[in-house]
Formats: structure tokens, sequence, C-alpha cells
């Protein structure tokens, strides 16, 4: 045989080739049909065992419902049985035997409907074994009753075995179900089987022992209204769960059966003995209230069965699906073998014709090459007369010059005629003198009046006098029947008039607007100077509404033109609230605090504007009202808390200090943010007292932890931070409270530190002196959220403060450019001698960036959330890792 024959003989036979070819596609498709098909008949038969198990929930709630239903004619028939408690209960005779041929009959006609219930049961069926258990406590249980060898008062609690062992098996059954591969909508009606079953089942236990605790029957008596007690607050939990019903239709038939007579009567009844404000119901009543609360369970049951109903129908069209779903994936599969055995048979008709073909084919085919890979690869704030004639003509007529200045008429011609001689000359002289020395002293007053009234700066009635006036108008609209406008104006920009160019050119703007505005108003019209750059315009005999909101408008035009100021043109803006009263039926303090309320809309509407004060503003004015009651209640009755924030120092790894944050627990509310009730307090002096209590809480406990303490001689003593609010540090006794405070816990001085913001140091300069000499007591300033003001880093040198808090904006931007900025402020900060604090550190990205940027201490949630005092106090002395 020749080598090439040879070496061709050596490869394998085209018949294996095209065997392979056809065979491996018809693996492939035979072993994906196969997945697809175990995979599909699993999930019938976790259908099947779903719908199985939904099954015996029903059987199960039947069986327990039937249980339930036995407990009060059972109850019944022992008590009537019992003759010392027949005897006890005062029954008749007759009744006694009435009620006991009832009673018996109801047992039996419930045994019989229980025990069928039981036997339908399979035995290998979700929580079969523990109603097997069940059904072996009720015939035991059973047995002893009809033996009369149980005491009535453990009737009910034997039944209540059988109900909780026969409800365990239904929970057994509905984990069985939950835990299958069922959909969403099946688990949600299968929930809402558990929920309606406890409902019902709570009020069937109930309703029994409401029976028993009415009647004065012992021990009977007293542990059914103890049990009665615990059952009554059941069934409000399961009533209150019932809100978790995920079925549209059986929410409206639970709404139904809530407001049925029968179960809100008794409902109410059952309420009434659980408060203790029922009083006993006679015996003779208890028999149709047995019989309504039979019809009550048997609603609930039926509420129960719609539950179960809907749960099964859901359970069979799940399986049924499934059951679908195999069918198609069996048709799928032998359908998809059939197309990939013809496509085998082309493309091994297509290899016959070109060897070639057929070789690359056949081994992408042998490789396994079926599948493409896909490759995919995709961020904003103003001499005596007359001659010596006669002496007594001289005298009299100085005697008309006395008396006119007896009367203050100052203006009298007599008083420029001057006398004869020498002697009328000094006479005249002396008059004159003590004439001017009355103007004077008259003009002296005026002046001091005027200034009393009126503001130095512009020359408008000050706040005293606008209230004045206001009160003076309401009181005349109030005996007239007029309506009265006032127009609160608040200035915008002026802020940074005074930041940019200087209070004087600030002072010449105000000026200016003051002259505008008397020239924008009627003559009879008030134009006043509240303060700062707030003022208000009296507007008296107003004909509609429409006719203050036109003066407003006229008003923001004329403020908002430029002002010239050596040369320069400065703008300002105004956005004014408007305030009406007809009848004058208000107060001027009420007066004005809707007109400022309506000017806090206008700013925040985007300021420029007027906006009139209305009913939604006058409710908003009433909560804020309602709300600074409820802080001062608060400060009293001891509703405010203080949690404690951590300060870690970066290089050491220790806590060494706290920060004091205030909580508010409001009685009927629960917890209030503190930028819900701290910005109402800030509007008024109530931030003043939220500060002293602020103090004195956190000093004291500081000193408490110090106390308890064993800090080594190398360890640091911890600070604690307080916030200072700017309306606290312009009032004269701030120094006096801090010292107060001190002085009160024994805290030294250098371990507190005042907090306060940028704004309080640049604009207040009575702050900015008491901040100074809280920092010659020893006490530590520090500068809260820095980077959010307008103060420049180089002010810092000239500033009271030994700290700088970083805002936590800065801390967790990504912008290189903040990261930059953050930088830069711990240099600065360290060039001036200060310490930093990076506030809201969440990240140990954030905390990596400030240990390489030396910032000496940090705080925030990736190290502590603010604790409360015992959990913070644990800190204290405690070496943390940062």
């Amino acid at each position: 045989m020749a080598p090439s024959a040879r070496r061709t003989r050596r490869g394998l036979p085209l018949w294996i080739f095209l065997g392979a070819l056809a065979l491996v596609p018809q693996v492939g498709v035979v072993g994906l049909t196969t997945y697809l098909v175990r995979d599909q008949q699993a999930e019938v038969d976790s259908a099947r065992r779903a719908e199985q198990a939904v099954q015996a929930m029903a059987q199960l709630d039947a069986a327990r419902s039937g249980v339930e239903q036995e407990i009060v004619p059972a109850l019944a028939a022992a008590v009537v049985d019992d003759p010392a408690l027949a005897a006890a209960l005062n029954l008749p005779p007759a009744l006694v035997a009435a009620v006991a041929e009832d009673m018996r009959r109801g047992v039996t006609e419930s045994r019989v409907g229980t025990d069928e219930t039981l036997a339908a049961l399979s035995t290998d069926s979700p929580g079969s074994a523990t109603a097997e258990r069940a059904e072996q406590l009720l015939r035991t249980h059973r047995a002893g009753l009809d033996a009369r060898t149980i005491a009535p008062e453990d009737v009910y609690f034997g039944y209540i075995d059988v109900s909780n062992a026969l409800a365990q098996a239904q929970s057994q059954a509905a984990d069985a179900a939950s835990s299958e591969e069922v959909p969403a909508a099946t688990l949600r009606a299968t929930q809402d089987v558990g929920l309606v079953s406890e409902v019902a089942q709570n009020s069937a236990r109930l309703f029994p022992l409401f029976l028993a605790s009415q009647l004065d029957a012992g021990e009977l008596t007293a542990g059914s209204r103890i049990a009665g007690q615990s059952s009554w607050l059941a069934y409000q939990d399961a009533v209150r769960r019932m809100t978790d019903l995920s079925q549209p239709e059986l929410t409206l038939g639970w709404q139904a059966a809530r407001v049925d007579p029968l179960m809100a009567d008794l409902d109410a009844m059952l309420a009434m003995q659980a408060e203790g404000t029922l009083p006993p119901v006679p015996v003779a009543d208890m028999v149709p209230l047995m019989t309504q609360g039979a019809q009550r369970d048997v609603l609930l049951n039926d509420l129960v069965a719609s539950a179960v109903a809907s749960a099964e129908e859901l359970a069979k069209a799940d399986a049924e699906r499934a059951q679908e779903a195999l069918e198609t994936t069996l048709q799928f599969g032998i359908g998809l073998v059939v197309l990939s055995a013809l496509a085998a048979t082309v493309v091994g008709l297509r290899i016959g014709r070109v060897l070639t073909v057929l070789a690359e084919r056949a081994g992408q085919l042998s490789e396994g090459n079926l599948v493409d890979v896909e490759v995919t690869g995709p961020r904003e704030v103003r001499t005596v007369s007359a001659a010596l004639r006669s002496t007594v003509d001289s005298l009299r007529r100085l005697q008309d010059q006395a008396a006119a200045v007896a009367r203050g008429d100052l203006d009298n011609h007599l008083l420029d005629q001057p006398l004869p001689g020498a002697l009328g000359e000094t006479v005249h002289a002396s008059v004159r003198q003590l004439v001017t020395s009355v103007r004077e002293r008259e003009e002296l007053q005026v002046a001091l009046a005027h200034r009393a009234t009126h503001d130095p700066l512009t020359e408008l009635p000050n706040r005293a006098q606008a209230v004045a006036a206001v009160t003076g108008a309401l009181h005349r609209a109030q005996r007239s029947g007029g309506t009265t406008g006032l127009l609160f104006v608040d200035l915008d920009g002026f802020k940074a008039v005074n930041d940019r160019h200087g209070h004087a050119c600030g002072d010449i703007v105000l000026r200016t607007t003051a002259t505008r505005m008397l020239a924008a108003v009627r003559a009879g019209d008030t134009v006043a100077r509240l303060g700062g750059d707030e003022f208000v315009v009296l507007v008296e005999q107003v004909e509609d509404e429409h006719e203050l909101v036109q003066l407003a408008e006229r008003l923001v035009d004329v403020v908002s033109r430029p002002v010239d100021v050596d040369g320069g043109a400065v703008r300002i803006g105004a956005s004014i609230g408007v305030a009406v009263s007809r009848d004058g039926g208000t107060d001027a303090d009420a007066f004005f605090a809707e007109a400022d309320t309506a000017a806090y809309r206008a700013k925040a509407h985007g300021r420029g504007r007027a906006e009139v004060f209305d009913d939604d503003l006058r409710r908003q004015l009433t909560a804020r009202a309602d709300t600074e009651a409820a802080i001062a209640a608060g400060l009293a009755g001891g509703e405010m808390r203080l949690h404690y924030q951590p300060v870690h120092d970066v290089a050491r790894e220790v806590v060494t200090g706290f920060e004091a944050l205030i909580r508010w627990h409001r009685p009927g509310v629960g917890p209030v943010p503190p930028d819900q009730f701290i910005p109402v307090a800030e509007a008024s002096s109530l931030i003043c007292e939220i500060d002293r209590w602020v103090l004195h809480e956190a000093t004291r406990q500081l000193a408490e932890w110090r106390a308890g303490a064993a800090l080594g001689p190398s360890e640091p003593e911890p600070t604690i931070a307080v916030n200072i609010s700017g309306r606290h540090l312009s009032e004269p006794r701030v120094v006096a409270d801090v010292a107060e405070a001190l002085a009160a816990s024994g805290l030294p001085a250098q371990l507190l530190v005042l907090e306060v913001t940028e704004t309080v140091l640049i604009s207040d300069r009575t702050a900015y002196d008491h901040l100074a000499a809280l920092r010659e007591m020893g006490v530590g300033i520090a500068i809260d959220d820095f980077g959010t003001g307008y103060t420049s880093i180089g002010q810092l040198r000239h500033m009271p403060v030994d700290t700088l808090k970083i805002d936590r904006s800065f801390i967790g931007s990504t912008d290189p450019g903040h990261r930059e900025l953050v930088s830069l402020m711990i240099r600065a900060a360290h060039t001036f001698g200060l310490t930093v604090v990076a506030e809201g550190v969440e990240e140990p990205e954030q905390l990596d960036r400030l240990r390489a940027e030396e910032c000496d201490h940090v705080q925030g949630y990736l190290l502590h959330r603010p604790l409360p005092a015992d959990e913070a106090g644990a800190l204290v002395g405690a070496a943390l890792t940062v």
C-alpha cells in the first residue's frame, strides 16, 4: 500500500464526522429539553404541593373553627351542670334544665361538624402530625367533659389547647405553602388567610371569656376576666394587622364586617368590658348573646372561607399554569429536536458535496463552538419795651410779661417790648433769658420726645412709635368700622451692601429708601423703620385690598431703583408682606406678626414681590405659636434630652471630646427633628432658654463622666462642645449664663467649647465682644460650619476663636476643588494656631484624606452617631481605634 494511502487511512472515516455532526446538536437539544422539562416538572410539583398546603389550611381552619364553636355550649353546659355554680348564679331550675338541654344539643352538633372536618384531613398533608395530636387532645378533653370530671374553669382552656394545636398545624401548612416557589399574589393570598384566621380565632376565644367574666362564679369569673384582658389585646392587635390585607375584595369584605351591626355592637360591648365600664349583664340576656356571638363567629368564618377560597383558586391556577408550561416545553423540545435533526440532515448533505466545508464545520461542532460570546465593555441667600414814664406802668408791664411767662405764652408780644432805663434793660434781659431757657428746655423736650419715637438715621417713626400708631389706627377702625392695612417692607440684599461697601454706604441707602417710600405713599399714610433693614407702612381708610397690593408694588419699584453712592450705583430690593384688618378686629402685635409672616413668604417665593396674609399663613402662624408653646412646655416638663457625638483625635486615635446635640420627644407627636423646632425657637427668645438648658445639662454631664472615669496622667481631658445661637450671644447676660453653668457643674472652663456660626462673628459686634470675653474666661470658641458663610481665611487671625470646624458639605464632596479647599483650610488654620475639626466624616476614604492632610479631629457617622448619655459616657477614657 502506498504511503499516501496509509496516511489517508489513518484519518477517521467520513461517516464518523457525519454522525458526529448529526449527533452533537441532537444531544444538546435533548439535554436542553430534558433540563427544561425537569425544571417545569419541579414547578408543577411545587404548585401542586402549594395547592395541597392551601387546601390543608382550609380544612385545618374549619376544624379549628368547629373546635372553638364547641366552647360556648360546652362551657355553658358545664356551668349549669355544676350545682354549686348554678346555685351561686341564682338560676331557676327550669332555666337550668332548658339551657342544659340546648347546650348539650349545641355541643353534639358542633362535635359532628368538627369530627367530619378532622376525618377529612389527609395524613400526608402539611401539619397532619400536629393535627393528629390536636385530635387526640380533643378526644381526651371531650371524654373529661362527658364524664363531668373537668372543672368549669378548665373547660375553656382545654379547648384553647386544642385550638392552639390546630392553629399551629395551620401555621405549618401556611409555611409549607409559602416555602414553595409560588407567585407573589399566591403568597400574599396565603398570608391573608393567616391574617383573617387570626382575627376569627381571637374573636372566637374572646366571647366565651366575656360570658364567663359576667358570671359571679368565683375562680371561673376571675380567671376569665384576666384571660379576657389578654385575649382582647390579642384581638385588637389582629384587627390592626388586617390593614396588611393584599386583596381589595377581602379588604372590602373586612370593612363590611367591621360596620355590621352585629359585629360592631359586640365589639363595643367587649371594649367596654376591657375598659371596666360595662355594667353586669343579666343571666337572662346571656342566651341571646350566645346566639349573637355564634352569628359573629359565622360572619368572621365566612370571611376566612372567602380568603381560603381565594388562596385555593390562586394555587390551583398556579398549578394549571405550571402544567401548561410543562406541556409547552415538551412540545417546544420535540419541535426543536425535529428541527435540529432536519438542520443536521441539510448540513450533512452540504458536507457531502463540499468536503472542505464538511471538515471545517465538523471541527467547530466537535469543539462545542455553538454559542456566541458577548464582549461588553459604558453633576447652589431737622428787650423789654416801653419807657420809664411811670414806675407803675413799668412794673405792670413787667407783671404782664411775668404772667405771660408763667402761662408759657412765650410768643406774647409783651415779651418783646423792653422796659425804659438801665434797670428795664436788665429786667428785660432777664426775662428774655428766662424765655430763652424755657424755649430751649421745650425744644430739648421736643427733641428728646422726637428721638424717643423716631429713628435717628432716617427720621422716620421707630418701632415703639409704629406700634403706638398701629394701635391707635386699629382702635379708630374698631369705632368706625373701617379697614386698616399694614405693609411690612424687608429690604433684599442690604446685608450684602454693608458687607461690600461698608456701613456708611448702607446708611445712605437706608436714608434714600426712606425718602423714596415717603414720596410713594399717600399723605395720610405712616412710614416707620423698625430697625435694621425692616420698615412698615400704616395705611388707614383702605377701600379694598387691591389698593394695598398696588401700593406694595409701587414700593417694590421705587426701592429697587439704583442708589447713587459716591458716583457708583448700588441696588437693593424689597419683599413686602401685606396684612389687612377689618373693623380693627386684631391687636397690634398680631397685626405686625401677620405682615411679617407674609413678608417672609414673599422672600421665600423669590423676593422682590408682595404677598398678602391669608388663611394659609394664619394657620402657619398659629402652628408656629403652638410650637413655641410646646417648646416652652417641653423645657419646663423635662421633654428635652441631649445626645453626644464623639470627637476623635486623628493622630492619637482616641475620643477627645463630644458635641452636645439636643433631642425633643414631644408627647403625642414623638421625636421632633431639630430642624423643625430650632428655627421656631430662633425666631423668639426661646432659643436663649434652650441654650441655657443645654449649657447646664452638657457641663453637668461631662463633670459627671469625669468624676466616674479613671483617666491616666497622659490621657487627654474630654471636652464638651455646645452650639450657641447668635441671638443669645447678643444678649448682655450670655457671659453670665456660661459662668453660671460652669459654676453649677464645677467643670473647668477650658473643657467647654462654644460653637458659633461665621455670620455671628462678622455681622454682630456685640456678639463678637461677648465671645472675646468668654474666651478670656478660658472657654474655647469654635467656628461651626466654616466655609458656608462670607468669612475669608485671612480674617481668621483677627477673630477670637480657637477651633475651625469644616462644614460637612466640603468633606463629603467629590469635587477636586472642594478637596483642595479643605487642604487650604487646614493649612491656614494651623498657620494661625487653630485646631481643625472635620464634620460629617462618613466614609473611610474621607478619613484617610483628612489624616493625610494632618487634620486634628474628626466626627461623623463613620466613627459614631450621636449617642445617649449612658452610651457616650462609656467612651470616656476608653482607647478607640479611629
